[in-house]
């Protein structure tokens, strides 16, 4: 029973926090490309911050879930892709960096006020409720929440900025590179999930993302 109660709390923990970061990750996305002339998202009505046009089955709910009860060290998800038509930019190059940034941009920001909110109004008061009661587990749940909020955001956005595509890190990547390696690079788009999910089951990727993400929580934490 205890274990399934643990399960059941770190799910309903993760739930919010991982929706948050993913549909509000898109919608960067989405808003930056229109900002920059591509009306693509705006017009299939992606542009909301409606869950459910977002949600994808196995990128927000199935592969967060299994990261979070399998206690892997660091966390991550995706949710649909927002459609965008590069050609639809002002200045296509440049502004597929821009909005490729967009979407860990987005997550590092809300990683930092949420550590802020975190640090400084959830803790004390936290500290604050020893009496116990509704409030006091009310305050507990919130700074739990916001602590796997800023995590989520952070996973999200150290995994996105890795450089393959299709991952954001590979766009930046195919943007800033010269043209005979950003075509090779931008290539193996068809095989990015498959390369991420190899590199996930032998143990590689963690090498890469623990550094990084311990790093930024000591920033901001």
């Amino acid at each position: 029973m205890d274990a399934s109660l643990s399960v059941l709390q770190k799910i309903l923990l993760w739930a919010v926090p991982v929706l948050i970061a993913v549909v509000f990750h898109e919608l960067a996305h989405g808003y930056v490309a229109y900002r920059l002339g591509d009306p693509t998202a705006a017009r299939a009505g992606r542009l909301t911050l409606n869950p459910i046009a977002h949600i994808d089955l196995f990128g927000t709910i199935i592969m967060p879930l299994l990261l979070v009860l399998s206690g892997a060290p660091f966390l991550f998800g995706y949710a649909k892709p927002i459609p965008v038509n590069f050609l639809n930019l002002r200045h296509p190059r440049r502004d597929m960096v821009l909005v490729a940034l967009a979407g860990p941009g987005m997550n590092l920001l809300l990683a930092g006020l949420s550590a802020l909110v975190l640090q400084f109004f959830l803790l004390p008061a936290a500290q604050a409720s020893t009496g116990g009661g509704a409030a006091a587990l009310g305050i507990l749940v919130l700074t739990l929440m916001m602590h796997s909020f800023v995590l989520m955001n952070i996973g999200l956005a150290v995994f996105n900025m890795l450089p393959l595509p299709p991952l954001d890190g590979g766009r930046v990547a195919t943007g800033l590179l010269p043209r005979t390696p950003a075509i090779a690079l931008a290539r193996l788009e068809p095989y990015g999930m498959l390369i991420i999910l190899l590199l996930v089951s032998t143990g590689k990727l963690d090498s890469f993302l623990r550094p990084v993400t311990a790093f930024l929580l000591n920033v901001l934490l």
